[in-house]
């Protein structure tokens, strides 16, 4: 597989296992949540090189997902309290995370040159060099990881759609119904942690915000369904991937950079002309409203 085709193939496979949660996190208003995880794994890899004196991926991938999961299960608790609003959640949580690893670093590991760029946030064009041998076959590392992800989302998603779904829509109904809407919540978040830790290693934290929020955002303007809101945010993320990877190719640009912009202008194509939602269709609704209102003040004029 050429490196071209293995960068486009690993953007897909983050897109999809991103794409599969994105629109959950957006319909319950908990969109920043992966950005909150990109600030409070810092902890995870100070505590890592602290405890073990190692700054390999394995080691502080894991030390970033414990980390990541006390986060996104602290903000779960804090706004399942009633006391604060989601978002006020999300700003109390990670800032402390992020503090204490400042922290750590400064106060104990300021000899480590913990290089966050090259331990969790990555970069998209080095996937190709890091390989590793699957049944006699040399392939990227973070294809079998990614894809792995992406398939236990996927599992994820189909077992618990019904309750998925109704914790989105309705949470105090789906409490009388008998599942537990916090558990359910829990189960989500600590799926978006995973996958958010596991992807920043292989094509970095931009691009994995990215495809967690954009493309969820840009489909949920197109259909009401779910289900079809689910399917258009991985067919967005795929188009971001290899629309953004050629991009980048033609303009001699960031790979990542390149791919955010082509999410954010099927965002921006579907906020314009979204057949129900879009800027366009709400112009034309308006027009008719006008029509009929002074079609009616004309007829009252006339009688």
């Amino acid at each position: 597989m050429s490196d071209g085709a293995t960068i486009a193939l690993t953007a897909m496979l983050v897109a999809t296992a991103c794409g599969l949660l994105g629109p959950f996190l957006v319909l319950r208003g908990q969109a920043l949540l992966s950005d909150a995880v990109s600030h409070a794994v810092l902890p995870g890899i100070v505590a890592v090189f602290l405890l073990f004196g190692t700054r390999a991926s394995v080691p502080v991938i894991l030390g970033a997902t414990a980390f990541a999961a006390i986060c996104v299960l602290g903000i779960d608790a804090f706004r399942n309290s009633g006391l604060v609003r989601a978002d006020a959640a999300i700003g109390l949580v990670f800032p402390t995370l992020f503090a204490l690893g400042v922290i750590g670093i400064t106060s104990f590991a300021s000899g480590a040159h913990i290089d966050l760029d090259a331990t969790i946030y990555g970069e998209i064009a080095f996937t190709p060099f890091r390989t590793v041998d699957l049944f006699g076959v040399e392939v990227a590392r973070a294809i079998p990881i990614v894809g792995t992800v992406a398939a236990v989302n996927l599992a994820l998603v189909v077992a618990l759609w019904k309750e998925l779904k109704g914790t989105s829509f309705d949470p105090e109904f789906s409490r009388t119904t008998g599942f537990s809407p916090a558990i359910v919540s829990r189960v989500l978040v600590l799926a978006v942690a995973v996958t958010a830790v596991v992807s920043f290693e292989s094509v970095g934290a931009i691009l994995v915000v990215t495809l967690l929020i954009v493309p969820a955002a840009a489909a949920r303007m197109l259909t009401d369904r779910l289900a079809l809101t689910v399917a258009a945010t991985v067919a967005i993320g795929w188009v971001s991937a290899l629309g953004g990877y050629g991009s980048a190719v033609a303009l001699d640009a960031s790979i990542a950079g390149a791919m955010g912009m082509v999410a954010t202008g099927c965002f921006a194509l579907a906020l314009l002309a979204a057949p129900r939602y879009g800027v366009l269709a709400r112009l034309a609704q308006r027009r008719r409203r006008r029509r009929r209102v002074a079609e009616l003040l004309d007829r009252a004029g006339a009688a």
